[in-house]
């Protein structure tokens, strides 16, 4: 079963996995990606000179990350002055998969990765926080009526007694070890919020832009914490293939133009604005973290770039 879009010369087919009807999760995905597509070619007019872009799909239809990258992906490619187009795999990746697939130059051609000084090395990254830094304000998640094993934390040194949990391939398990927390590691997206809610751990530090969805998704048996937040400098890039060095310099053009004209403010504020004011920082122990991933190259100097940062 797929689904074929044909649009001023534009086709896009997608499969469910062998043996698998689609179910609604997927059919909405398919039609999410479909849609997408068409929107960002009908902004370039014609498909006649258009350059393919492939960026990849979340690891489940319940995993919204990838859905404001993708949006900024389309403001800042709209602004550069070749016409392109966003494609899509029909196969959810990882970060480590997406990794190897743009170092090889497979599958896709952009990713919106959290970033590393390995990452860094191995790829091409360009060098504008995605979320203005948010990424590194965490919230934790916690099961339904265990908010007090966190509530009496006020320091690093408290939080050394608490057990936590990120992805095995994600920057932050370094970030948070590195700083001499006790950290779990999940396989997978998913599996993660099972962990937690079968007591493999007891807070799951998500950033402020992620962790309302994910506990909506999971309301009947995970709550946010009230009371702490952990902060780090840290963010995603956008990052592509080291010899792709055009698909980089028109992505910087775009990001740098949106910047400037404030489309990238706005688009931020559309997507992050309520959360960050749900957060209530302000109002919770926040406890600092160092980073130990952030290399020399991060352009801390621009505080235009950074949430919360002042000129």
């Amino acid at each position: 079963m797929g689904s074929d879009v044909h649009r001023d010369g534009l086709f896009l087919e997608l499969h469910p996995r062998r043996g698998h009807g689609a179910s609604p999760q997927f059919r909405l995905l398919r039609w999410w990606i479909a849609l997408s597509s068409a929107l960002l070619l009908l902004g370039h007019g014609s498909a006649t000179g258009v350059e393919i872009v492939r960026y990849p799909i979340p690891e489940s239809a319940a995993d919204q990350r990838y859905d404001y990258p993708r949006k900024l992906l389309e403001l800042v490619l709209s602004k550069t002055r070749t016409a392109y187009r966003v494609e899509y795999p029909a196969v959810s990746m990882s970060q480590s998969r997406q990794i190897v697939e743009l170092e090889a130059g497979r599958m896709i051609d952009v990713a919106p990765l959290p970033s590393s000084a390995e990452r860094e090395a191995r790829l091409l990254p360009i060098r504008v926080p995605l979320n203005k830094g948010l990424l590194g304000w965490r919230l934790g998640l916690v099961r339904k009526g265990d908010t007090d094993r966190v509530a009496q934390v006020k320091t690093l040194a408290d939080l050394m007694g608490v057990r936590l949990a990120q992805g095995q391939d994600w920057p932050d398990t370094q970030i948070l070890s590195g700083n001499g927390l006790e950290v779990i590691n999940g396989s997978n997206y998913e599996g993660l919020f099972k962990m937690l809610e079968s007591q493999r751990f007891d807070y799951f530090p998500r950033s402020v832009m992620e962790i309302w969805d994910e506990q909506e998704t999971h309301a009947s048996t995970l709550e946010i914490e009230p009371h702490l937040a952990l902060h780090y400098f840290y963010d995603s890039y956008f990052f592509v293939n080291k010899r792709n060095t055009k698909l980089a310099a028109d992505i910087t053009e775009g990001m740098e133009k949106a910047v400037a004209d404030g489309s990238f403010d706005k688009l931020f504020n559309q997507h992050w604005g309520e959360r960050v004011r749900k957060a209530r920082l302000n109002e919770r122990t926040v406890i600092e973290l160092r980073n130990p991933l952030l290399t020399p190259e991060t352009p801390s100097h621009r505080p235009e770039l950074w949430y919360g940062v002042r000129r």
